[in-house]
C-alpha cells in the first residue's frame, strides 16, 4: 500500500497510446520496451532535447524526443535518468546525417529499464509529433471542461434533493463508492461505501484532518484507488469526503471531485445543522436530554470550550458579524452574536490560533477557554481570558502555552479554591453596586493599569483605586505582591459560572 497527500490538480493529459495510434506520424514501437501498461502513461508534452543529460530539467510524464545528436557513450545512465525523473517515453528520430538506424545499446538499455521507446521516421519532423501532441492535450482538455461542466449542472441539480441523492451522483459519475464522515468518524451519508471504512482509509482520514489547506490524500488499497479530501467550504473542516475505485482519479475525476466536496460540505452542513439543532433544541426544552449530549450529537464531545470574541479595533463588518460566517470558520453551529458586537461560540476542539488570528483581521478578537465537560462551561474564564487579550492586543487559547498548568489540578478542587477565595467579595457585590469582582478581574487583566481599567471599566480612575484598596481590605492581602496577584488571577480564570454574582 502506499500513501500521498498532494495539492488537488487538474492538469490535462493524454494515454501514451493516443500519440502511437495517430498514423499521419508513423511511429514505430519497440515492442520489447513496453511494460504492462505502458500505452496507458500520461503523457504531458512533448519536448525535443539533445542534451547528453537532460533528467534534472524534466518535471515527469514527458514525451523526450531526441536525434542522438549528444548521445553518450554511457546510454544505460542516459536511459535511467530519464525512467527516474518520470519520463514517459522516449523517442528516437532517424536522421541521415546522425543516426540512420536505431543504436542497439540504446535499444537494449530502454528494454532493461521499461522505458517504452518510439522509432520517429526521417520523414516525420519532431515539430510534427510536438502538434500532434499540442492537438491532443487541446482535445482532451476540452473534452474534459465539458464533462466537468455537465457534472457540476448534474451534481447543482442533485443538491436540491438532499444529502442522499447528492451523494448517489456523486458515485455515479465517478464510477465510485462515496462516503462523507463527520466529526468522530461518524458517517454522515454514502452510497455503496464498506462499512466499516478499513484502518487504512481512516488512517488516511487522519492525516488530511492534520494539514493545512485544500488538499487530498491517496493510497492504494486492494488493488484500488481511495481518495480522501476535506469538504468545503472550510479546508479544514470535520467533515471529509472519501471516494474508492478500481481506477486511478485524473484531473477530470479531481475537478468533479471538488465540485462535489463543496456541494457536501454546504448541503451537509445547512442540511444537519437544521436537523441537530432542531433535536437538541426539543430535547433540552422537554428535558430529555442532557448538556452533555447535545454537545456529543452537535460538536463531536462532551467536552468542550467556550469562545468568546468582541470588536478589535474598528470592528467586524456586515459580512464578519453573520453567525453562518463565525460558524464557518470556527466548525461550529453553536455560535451565538451578541449586541456590542461580540459573539460567543461552543466548539469540540480548540481553534488553532492562525484561525483566530483569521477572525483578528476581519475585525474580532478572540479567546478560547479551557476544555470543561459541557454543562459547566467556565464563562468566568473565558471573560477573563477576553479581557487579557484586549489589554494584549491579540487572541488567547487555555491551555496552549508552555506554561499552561490546567490539567495538573481537578476541576473541582479548582472550583472549591476559586469560591472560597472570591466569596467575600462576592458577597458584597450581592449586597450593593460595588463591582468588586469585576474591578479586580479587568485591573489584574491591566497588569494594574489605573487608567486603562477606568476606561475600560468607564469610571473614573479614583474609583478603581477605592475599589481595589477595598479588596485588599476584605481579602487581607497586598496586591503589590506577585505571588497574590497570580493567586487572584487563576481563581477568577478558575470561578464557575455565576459563582460571583449577584
Amino acid at each position: 500500500m502506499t500513501q500521498n497527500v498532494d495539492p488537488l490538480s487538474t492538469e490535462v493529459n493524454v494515454p501514451l497510446r493516443a500519440v502511437v495510434g495517430n498514423r499521419e506520424l508513423a511511429l514505430h514501437v519497440v515492442r520489447e520496451t513496453l511494460r504492462p501498461g505502458a500505452l496507458d502513461a500520461p503523457v504531458r508534452w512533448a519536448h525535443v532535447s539533445e542534451l547528453q543529460d537532460p533528467a534534472p530539467y524534466l518535471v515527469g510524464g514527458e514525451l523526450i524526443l531526441t536525434a542522438g545528436v549528444n548521445l553518450p557513450t554511457e546510454v544505460d545512465r542516459y536511459v535511467r535518468g530519464l525512467r527516474d525523473a518520470g519520463v514517459t517515453a522516449l523517442g528516437f528520430g532517424l536522421t541521415p546525417t546522425v543516426y540512420e538506424t536505431l543504436p542497439e545499446p540504446l535499444r537494449r538499455a530502454c528494454a532493461r529499464y521499461g522505458l517504452p521507446l518510439l522509432v520517429v521516421p526521417t520523414r516525420t519532423p519532431f515539430l510534427a509529433v510536438n502538434q500532434a501532441v499540442s492537438v491532443a492535450l487541446t482535445e482532451a482538455a476540452q473534452r474534459e471542461q465539458r464533462r466537468i461542466t455537465a457534472a457540476r449542472e448534474t451534481l447543482t441539480r442533485a443538491a436540491g434533493g438532499g444529502l442522499g441523492e447528492l451523494t448517489s451522483s456523486l458515485a455515479e459519475l465517478l464510477k465510485s463508492w462515496v462516503a462523507l464522515v463527520g466529526a468522530g468518524d461518524v458517517l454522515a451519508s454514502a452510497h455503496d461505501a464498506p462499512a466499516p471504512l478499513p484502518p487504512a482509509v481512516r488512517e488516511l482520514m487522519a492525516r488530511v484532518r492534520a494539514g493545512s489547506g485544500i488538499r487530498s490524500a491517496t493510497t492504494e488499497l486492494d488493488g484500488g484507488f481511495v481518495v480522501v479530501q476535506p469538504v468545503y467550504p472550510q479546508a479544514t473542516a470535520s467533515h471529509l469526503v472519501v471516494l474508492g475505485r478500481a481506477g486511478r482519479f485524473d484531473g477530470a475525476d479531481r475537478a468533479i471531485l471538488a465540485v462535489g466536496a463543496a456541494l457536501l460540505g454546504l448541503v451537509g452542513r445547512a442540511g444537519s445543522d437544521a436537523a441537530e439543532l432542531g433535536a437538541a433544541a426539543t430535547g433540552l426544552l422537554l428535558g430529555r436530554t442532557s448538556a452533555r449530549e447535545v454537545a456529543r450529537a452537535l460538536v463531536g464531545s462532551e467536552v468542550v470550550r467556550l469562545i468568546a470574541g468582541a470588536a478589535y479595533r474598528r470592528g467586524p463588518g456586515e459580512v464578519a458579524q453573520r453567525p453562518d460566517w463565525l460558524r464557518a470558520r470556527l466548525d461550529t453551529p453553536l455560535v451565538s452574536v451578541l449586541p456590542g458586537p461580540s459573539f460567543v461560540a461552543i466548539t469540540g476542539t480548540a481553534p488553532s490560533l492562525a484561525v483566530l488570528e483569521d477572525l483578528r483581521s476581519f475585525g474580532w478578537l478572540a479567546a478560547a477557554g479551557s476544555p470543561a465537560p459541557a454543562d459547566r462551561l467556565a464563562e468566568a474564564e473565558v471573560d477573563l481570558l477576553l479581557a487579557r487579550a484586549r489589554t494584549l492586543g491579540r487572541p488567547i487559547v487555555a491551555g496552549s502555552g508552555p506554561l499552561d498548568f490546567d490539567a495538573l489540578l481537578a476541576p473541582g478542587a479548582a472550583a472549591d479554591f476559586a469560591a472560597r477565595t472570591l466569596e467575600p467579595l462576592a458577597e458584597l457585590d450581592a449586597a450593593g453596586d460595588r463591582e468588586l469582582v469585576p474591578t479586580l478581574r479587568t485591573w489584574l487583566a491591566h497588569h494594574g493599569g489605573w487608567e486603562p481599567t477606568a476606561a475600560e471599566l468607564g469610571v473614573h480612575r479614583n474609583s478603581v483605586r477605592h475599589r481595589i484598596a477595598q479588596v485588599e481590605r476584605v481579602l487581607a492581602v497586598d496586591l503589590a505582591d506577585p505571588e497574590t496577584r497570580m493567586r487572584l488571577w487563576f481563581a477568577l480564570r478558575w470561578a464557575t459560572p455565576d459563582a460571583h454574582r449577584p
